[in-house]
């Protein structure tokens, strides 16, 4: 009578393990997915900053462009 017990037991624990190995590889690829997001949104905020600071030159540079014009 103890063979059978130790069997569900022994699968029992076969398949604890392999739920286990499935939510950690999912823990990981979440992870790795929320990394790459993070290095993503820098990168857009970077360059969103760049084409910000480009427009304000231009428009000082328009601005100053315009004043010498009535000199």
């Amino acid at each position: 009578a103890l063979m059978p017990d130790y069997l569900v037991s022994v699968l029992y624990g076969v398949l604890l393990e392999s739920e286990l190995s499935e939510n950690a590889s999912r823990r990981t690829a979440m992870d790795n997915a929320n990394d790459n997001a993070d290095e993503l949104l820098h990168k857009l905020n970077i360059e969103y900053n760049k084409a910000r600071q480009n427009a304000i030159t231009q428009e000082i540079t328009e601005v100053v462009g315009g004043a010498n014009a009535n000199d």
